[in-house]
């Protein structure tokens, strides 16, 4: 009895910031899709930045309502037979961590490539190719996020069907929780992203860098938005690598230890 008590507190710990995480994101976002959309509808031109920015706050909604609705029809709704409908919110969700990877990634491609002043025949060509096709790499991203998604729902039904649900839901100290499967689908599902996401980075600060390496001596220019541009580009890239890397340690965690390290994510979110 007391360790069912223990096991509410700590559930009633981890919905309560959950929430209040779910909340704040839906106002962001809202208000952030709610602004494109507006100007869309009223004729106004829309940035290649805008169409991926509207598209990740939708992703990061839906990660962050998908995650809300497991925690509180895990405890709440589901029984421990419904490991089906478990199966299907826990997809879901997987589906829109890796199209937040994709997009923040190509988000951090296409900033790059409008503000870098790299004049290589490489890179014009990327930016002219690239910046001006961004609805079909936003499609592209959807498509690789289903891609890994159907493989990881691929592997879990195998697993079920091969081991019985019974084992599927019960702990059982001989054998790991999850199937190494799912390391190896997150490593490439997760890192080729974050690899195009810091390769883009360090471009870009490198080039703000250069530049205002060459302007510092003009005092009548206000670098003031540079030195802003470059710690925002600094912190969003420590935050996206925690935030994949986090992901990563989740995963290892569990296939370890057979805990879900659910208060990491919504720290992270």
């Amino acid at each position: 009895m007391a360790d069912s008590d223990d096991t509410d507190i700590q559930h009633l710990g981890l919905l309560a910031p959950a929430l209040i995480a779910f909340i704040i994101g839906l106002l962001i976002y809202s208000f952030i899709i709610g602004v494109n959309v507006t100007d869309w509808w009223k004729g106004r031109s829309v940035t290649p930045v805008d169409h991926i920015v509207t598209s990740l706050g939708i992703s990061r909604m839906c990660s962050q309502s998908t995650k809300a609705i497991f925690l509180i029809a895990n405890r709440l709704l589901l029984s421990r037979q419904d490991v089906y409908v478990r199966l299907i919110i826990r997809t879901a969700y997987i589906f829109f961590i890796y199209l937040n990877f994709w997009l923040t990634s190509l988000l951090s491609i296409v900033l790059c490539l409008k503000i870098s002043n790299f004049q290589t025949r490489l890179f014009l060509y990327l930016r002219g190719m690239i910046i001006h096709r961004t609805v079909y790499f936003t499609i592209a991203t959807v498509l690789l996020s289903a891609f890994n998604c159907v493989i990881s729902l691929t592997v879990a039904l195998s697993d079920m069907h091969r081991d019985g649900i019974y084992n599927t839901i019960m702990t059982n100290q001989s054998m790991h929780c999850t199937s190494i499967n799912y390391i190896y689908i997150y490593t490439v599902g997760g890192i080729l992203p974050l690899l195009f996401y810091c390769i883009s980075s360090v471009l870009l600060f490198s080039s703000l860098y250069n530049h205002i390496r060459k302007m510092v001596s003009n005092l009548s220019i206000n670098l003031e938005t540079y030195y802003s541009l470059m710690k925002f580009v600094s912190l969003t890239f420590i935050y996206n690598t925690l935030y994949v890397l986090g992901h990563f340690v989740c995963i290892l965690y569990y296939y370890f230890y057979c805990l879900r390290l659910i208060w990491l994510l919504i720290f992270l979110d």
